[in-house]
């Protein structure tokens, strides 16, 4: 089984978003999405989905998104993001899954040999606009969230790769301390993938690049990536990573 990524994919099938609205990189991305899934993932293999799934308001609007990732090959986790309005009781959220699809919330999903925790966190300090008597509670709430997340992951006997997942960075994006990174680093978590940072131009590349070599070219403030006191971070947001399922490992 391999290990794949693509966050933000920001769908909105029966809502009226359209997302070249934020650049030309974004036209007819959900076609683009899908063709170029089916190109590299094969039924066996697992896709994490972290967040901005749908732009739907509520559960039965994102179900035609739901089941436009549900037909691409893959067992799909997903994770809720900011804009995941819909995501509101994960029991009808669950219920409302296609088949090969699990969502992520204050606990742990296994798939074959890959055990996936996470939370959605929130902004850092450090980030543009952080306000603290806002924000500050947030994190600790996020925070909370992770360490339940982690307390259920099976021990490293029993699981082959132990992954953790994310909408915001988890980290500020110089790889400055955070308490997710220091729960990570803690419990010995090898990768964290995350989304939510976009891309202001277009892909520089035709190719989707390795994880470890992404490079935010033109951006402001380039997405964390790479090698940080033990955790391995990935950046998956779909315009990043050429709307093509991002690959992480074997497991």
């Amino acid at each position: 089984m391999r290990v794949f990524a693509l966050s933000d994919p920001h769908l909105g099938t029966r809502v009226d978003k359209p997302m070249d609205r934020f650049g030309p990189h974004w036209v007819e991305h959900p076609r683009r999405i899908a063709e170029n899934w089916r190109a590299v993932v094969r039924p066996e293999d697992l896709v994490l989905v972290p967040g901005d799934i749908s732009w739907a308001m509520r559960l039965e609007e994102a179900q035609a998104d739901l089941a436009l990732l549900g037909a691409l090959p893959g067992t799909k986790v997903l994770l809720r993001g900011n804009h995941d309005y819909w995501w509101q009781s994960i029991g009808k959220v669950r219920s409302a899954l296609p088949p090969g699809m699990f969502a992520l919330q204050n606990d742990v999903v296994r798939v074959g040999p890959v055990a996936i925790c996470g939370t959605r966190g929130w902004t850092l300090p450090g980030t543009p606009g952080y306000a603290e008597a806002v924000d500050g509670p947030l994190v600790r709430r996020e925070a909370e969230r992770l360490a339940l997340s982690l307390r259920l992951l099976p021990p490293p006997a029993e699981a082959a790769q132990r992954l953790a997942i994310f909408h915001y960075p988890p980290l500020p994006v110089d790889g400055g301390a955070s308490p997710f990174g220091a729960a990570l680093e803690a419990a010995g978590i090898p990768l964290a993938v995350y989304g939510h940072l976009h891309r202001a131009a277009p892909p520089a590349h035709d190719v989707a690049p390795a994880a470890d070599a992404l490079v935010a070219a033109g951006d402001e403030r380039p997405p964390l990536s790479g090698l940080v006191r033990g955790v391995r971070y990935v950046n998956a947001s779909c315009d990043y990573i050429d709307f093509t399922p991002l690959f992480l490992l074997e497991a």
